[in-house]
């Protein structure tokens, strides 16, 4: 059978000479153009005179590792995506591969299933990240001569986006809309200047985009998540900042800010950097309290609403630990307010 061949090239870079033939047989079986590198050293000499698509690389290898290499090419090839490999499952360095900007790691043995998954659900998020670049740079050449035709395509966009996202996940698109009233209410009501609020109105719907970037297996998973994948759903938060924070547009940029800290906690247990009181911006403190409640009084494909009452209590139960106390006292006064944005904005 004739394999259907692609435009990917990736390059494959281990010391085990068997590992290296095995890997690049597979992905040149399945299509894709490979070439090999012993370490990191010969990978950079490598990548000075070829452009790929995809860095597969192991971790542990003489002479420059792969966590050396990941740093040398993470800003200077930003087209290309990395996964990292080792021979040990080990959480810090998982979470520093991630950090630094890789798109996924896998532990040893691989089965070949699982590389080739790796490499489509890689190639995916690239081929996201790079159109949303393209994007922007089309978005910032029409600001001169189009500023009020731009901004009301920018509110589309993002209001667009933002559905995209919650779509991935079966919950309505409804909660984007109610997620920039219940935002621009609280920052009003907290005293933030009108056109601060209406930019975290804009951008606030952008704050679950990175949800693009997880498995649907999990996103779509109607029981408890283990551990593992409560791990891997938690990239969302680092997926969103990155599809967003290189944006020239300020509210796109705000947008990477909710979508990067919308998780964290006020007492600092919160993810992905365990930031704490006022390390969050304003703009994540105000995200947090909007979203939970939201979550917590409507359907999603993991359980069912609850009300209001119970949600309340549920929300004042964190108030110092999950939430700034200041903000949640703020929208708890302002309940009539929220409950009705709730009800213009519901569910069909």
């Amino acid at each position: 059978m004739e394999k259907n061949k692609t435009t990917h090239k990736i390059l494959v870079v281990d010391d085990e000479q068997v590992v290296r033939d095995t890997f690049s047989r597979l992905l040149d079986y399945s299509g894709y153009e490979c070439l090999t590198a012993k370490n990191g050293l010969k990978a950079l000499e490598i990548l000075k005179e070829n452009k790929f698509s995809i860095l597969l690389s192991d971790i542990n290898m003489p002479v420059m590792n792969g966590i050396e290499l990941l740093r040398n090419v993470i800003g200077k090839h930003k087209d290309m995506a990395a996964i990292m490999i080792s021979g040990i499952d080990d959480r810090e360095t998982a979470i520093n591969c991630l950090e630094l900007g890789a798109y996924g790691y896998i532990i040893k043995p691989v089965q070949m299933n699982e590389l080739l998954i790796n490499v489509a659900n890689a190639l995916h998020r690239r081929e996201l990240e790079i159109l949303n670049r393209k994007y922007n740079t089309q978005l910032q050449q029409l600001v001169a001569e189009r500023t009020e035709e731009l901004t009301l395509a920018k509110e589309e966009t993002i209001m667009t986006l933002g559905k995209a996202a919650e779509f991935r996940d079966n919950e309505t698109a409804q909660h984007t809309y109610r997620m920039s009233h219940f935002c621009r209410l609280l920052a009003q009501k907290y005293g933030l200047p009108e056109e601060e609020c209406e930019q975290i109105r804009l951008a606030s719907p952008l704050h679950d985009i990175g949800k693009i970037g997880i498995s649907d297996t999990i996103l779509l998973k109607p029981g408890r998540l283990t551990p593992e994948e409560f791990t891997i759903i938690q990239e969302h938060s680092t997926i969103g900042y990155r599809i967003l924070a290189d944006a020239q547009s300020e509210l796109l940029r705000l947008g990477a800010s909710i979508a990067y800290t919308h998780h964290e906690k006020f007492d600092g247990s919160g993810y992905p950097r365990g930031l704490k009181n006022t390390e969050i911006p304003i703009e994540g403190r105000i995200a947090a309290i909007c979203d939970v409640f939201d979550a917590l009084t409507t359907d999603r494909v993991y359980k069912d609403a609850i009300p209001v009452d119970k949600a309340l209590d549920i929300l004042k139960e964190g108030r110092g630990s999950h939430f700034d106390p200041q903000l949640l006292d703020i929208f708890l006064d302002n309940l009539d307010d929220v409950l009705l944005i709730k009800e213009k904005c519901a569910d069909e």
